[in-house]
């Protein structure tokens, strides 16, 4: 076995990285209003953490105004959307950075209120369980969804490829598919959230066809090695869950692995509450024992990692690169942290979501 360190070059389909330290998508809420446009202080924020070679995921980014379901979440729908995420690319590739966008879907996720009244879309018609976000930053009970017609399918896949021509000519090096943590893809995959009887429910090939429908087609769009996708097997967010979570994704796996993609995005369930806590569970499932095997792409590690827990991830083989979420918030520099073995800078909870330089691009560097 080669002697491979986070800090050993790695290429990820045309993703050619200096180290294995990567940012993970992290939802801030900070883009302008009206429009959900990206901003100087996000092309801030992003430039703080991007370093020559390193890869950034910027935060879930909504395809289409109905994919919305977070106020001030960032869209990559309008003109003046792409103008802002602009601003962030140059920076980061001022700093040397490489940067991918995650395009993202709520689905049943979201509220009326974001939707002229109308109701969010899934799957089916299944309410989950807890409360969501209003469009005037309140939390409400969530809303039984409905149902996305058969005929409304291809008109979301070209919102998706859209999607990618944008972040394209907003000099993304690459996009991210955001089939996880309850949102659209993952309500379609899930047989907790997917009830129908035609060729997207039923069987694990038809609860799989949408994502990989989508996949190809935004392969098609630009190339196939600048096209990541993120999964969250075991993840509850969104009140997610499924008969049979290993022949799901194992099926889903081994299907990523023939389109030779950049690379696979696993969340490891230890730390999946998406924002609602500092818990880790020790004793979750293991994602990348279960689902790496048989897999020949490479592979991007996520969800409570250390220093010392990324850098044995890296080097017994596991994965090749790791994702930090948190740290990186309060941790502008966290690759040289990682590189001198400094500690991490505490993050301020209370500030991830909203607002605006505070709790954002305030955190100290070493």
């Amino acid at each position: 076995m080669t002697d491979t360190t986070l800090f050993t070059p790695a290429t990820l389909g045309a993703l050619a990285l200096d180290h294995r330290i990567v940012m993970a998508p992290l939802t801030r809420m900070r883009s302008s209003q009206p429009g959900n446009v990206p901003n100087a202080l996000m092309a801030e924020y992003y430039a703080q953490r991007a370093t020559k070679g390193g890869l950034l995921i910027a935060e879930a980014t909504q395809i289409s105004p109905q994919g919305q379901g977070y106020p001030a979440t960032p869209g990559i729908h309008s003109a003046e959307q792409v103008a802002g995420w602009k601003l962030v690319t140059d920076a980061v590739h001022a700093k040397g950075g490489l940067i991918v966008l995650q395009l993202w879907h709520v689905g049943r996720t979201s509220h009326s209120s974001f939707h002229n009244g109308a109701l969010p879309v899934s799957a089916s018609a299944v309410k989950p369980s807890g409360q969501t976000m209003t469009v005037d930053w309140q939390m409400a009970d969530t809303e039984t969804p409905r149902a996305l017609e058969l005929s409304e399918i291809p008109g979301l896949i070209a919102d998706y490829v859209t999607a990618t021509h944008n972040a394209r000519a907003a000099g993304f090096d690459g996009v991210e598919l955001h089939s996880a943590n309850g949102y659209l893809l993952d309500q379609f995959l899930q047989d907790g959230s997917n009830k129908r009887s035609d060729a997207y429910g039923g069987s694990i090939e038809n609860r799989t066809r949408l994502t990989l429908e989508v996949l190809d087609a935004i392969a098609a769009a630009w190339s196939s090695d600048r096209v990541g996708i993120r999964l969250s097997p075991y993840g509850t967010f969104g009140d997610m869950h499924d008969s049979d979570p290993v022949a799901l994704f194992g099926h889903l796996i081994g299907e990523i692995g023939k389109r030779h993609i950049a690379y696979l995005h696993l969340i490891e369930p230890r730390s999946t509450s998406a924002g609602g806590s500092d818990a880790v569970m020790e004793n979750a499932p293991d994602v990348i024992a279960t689902f790496r095997k048989g897999y020949t792409g490479h592979v991007i590690a996520a969800g409570g990692f250390t220093a010392e827990s990324a850098k044995a991830e890296v080097e017994t083989g596991r994965s090749d690169a790791v994702a930090f979420g948190r740290h990186f918030i309060s941790n502008p520099d966290l690759v040289e942290r990682v590189r001198q073995g400094a500690a991490f800078a505490r993050y301020n909870r209370a500030t991830f979501y909203g607002g605006g330089a505070v709790g954002y691009t305030d955190y100290p560097a070493l």
